[in-house]
């Protein structure tokens, strides 16, 4: 039997502006298995983000369960929730949301902190490692504004692997790429997918999603 790594339950999600109600998301019912390659698709406007904030732990359902490795984290307290969002999940922005003013080195090593992980030299340590692993090697000591798109967005990737999270989620992750540089990331994540992660990609653009074993 396959390990359920998300399982979401008659998940709603209400956004409440004082003068309307807007429903966001209705009654969504989802398994996602430890291992899978997944897509999530939709037209701009159809809660593709939204369900994505929810399940990294960013934003909270207004009814209905979510499980993340078998615990129902929709009601969590904050603080917990902040652990398990440290190190359960592993994000990729579409805009990179890198610190411009610290190198990719010190980008990547942020989670670690927060963490409370390994000594200052371990850290980086392991963010150089990442970051080689990821092509970057040669550029660890480069600051965000010194690199192209398709470079940020690997040391995003870098930086969401730190901790070694079971989940990564990937928001648009080839939306301010162009075609080559999208192709990289994808495979990227491809290779990921097959050393074992779980990777959920939000996309509107088929060829990005083809990559992927399931799409929803």
């Amino acid at each position: 039997m396959k390990d359920v790594l998300i399982e979401l339950k008659d998940l709603v999600k209400i956004y409440d502006t004082g003068l309307i109600k807007v429903l966001g998301l209705y009654k969504i019912n989802l398994k996602i298995f430890r291992g899978e390659f997944v897509a999530i698709m939709g037209q701009s406007g159809s809660g593709k983000s939204t369900l994505m904030n929810i399940l990294g732990c960013l934003d909270r359902p207004t009814l209905g369960n979510y499980y993340l490795d078998g615990v129902d984290v929709a009601s969590m307290p904050s603080d917990e929730l902040n652990k398990v969002r440290n190190q359960k999940i592993g994000f990729v922005f579409q805009s990179f949301n890198l610190i411009s003013r610290m190198s990719a080195l010190k980008n990547v090593e942020i989670p670690m902190i927060y963490a409370h992980k390994n000594s200052p030299k371990e850290r980086a340590e392991r963010a150089e490692m990442l970051l080689e692993k990821v092509g970057l090697g040669g550029r660890i000591h480069h600051q965000p504004n010194e690199m192209s798109g398709g470079q940020r967005q690997r040391v995003a990737i870098a930086r969401a692997l730190t901790n070694e999270p079971p989940l990564i989620l990937a928001d648009e992750p080839t939306g301010n790429l162009d075609t080559a540089s999208s192709v990289e990331i994808m495979e990227m994540f491809s290779a990921l997918h097959k050393a074992g992660a779980t990777v959920v990609v939000v996309t509107h653009e088929e060829n990005i999603a083809a990559y992927t074993d399931r799409m929803l």
